[in-house]
């Protein structure tokens, strides 16, 4: 199970429920089982540079990241689905203490599960408000390409004439 999987009782008992965060899983490059991949692998697979990988891990945002017998970090299937996620939450426009605190709730395991919707439901809070900002917006630009628009055909017949 990754990062990004949780497990929780649902109204059924002994039954297991999943939650995968970022939605359906991508592919990865490498099966799991042969899922080591260098710091430079997973800049060039994520978009993201050594150097905030490296960050991610030092602010805690990340977990402990293996490493192999000469020191060199190794990432793991599970490392991309969790930055997977990490993207979603700073898309959002979620602030890194923010989702250093969601990482540290992970890690606390299943007692958190409150802490982490309340997080997540402010969060989604943030967005829509955004969105309905950037409807309003969109609105106003849609008004003044109708208004061009017109101004263009209104002269365009006036030469005409």
């Amino acid at each position: 199970m990754t990062v990004m999987q949780t497990t929780a009782a649902t109204t059924r008992p002994n039954a297991t429920r999943t939650d995968i965060c970022s939605g359906p899983p991508r592919r990865h490059p490498r099966p799991d089982g042969q899922d080591r991949y260098t710091i430079s692998e997973v800049a060039a697979f994520t978009g993201l540079s050594a150097h905030t990988l490296r960050w991610y891990e030092r602010i805690g945002l990340m977990s402990h990241i293996d490493r192999s017998h000469t020191g060199q970090r190794r990432y793991s299937n599970r490392d991309l689905d969790w930055l997977d996620l990490v993207g979603k939450l700073r898309l959002t426009g979620m602030p890194v203490a923010d989702m250093v605190r969601y990482a540290e709730l992970v890690r606390e395991g299943e007692s958190t599960y409150s802490d982490r919707r309340e997080l997540l439901e402010a969060t989604r809070r943030d967005v829509l408000a955004r969105i309905a900002e950037l409807q309003d917006t969109l609105a106003v630009l849609d008004r003044k390409i109708s208004f061009y628009g017109d101004a263009g055909r209104a002269r365009e017949g006036e030469r005409t004439r």
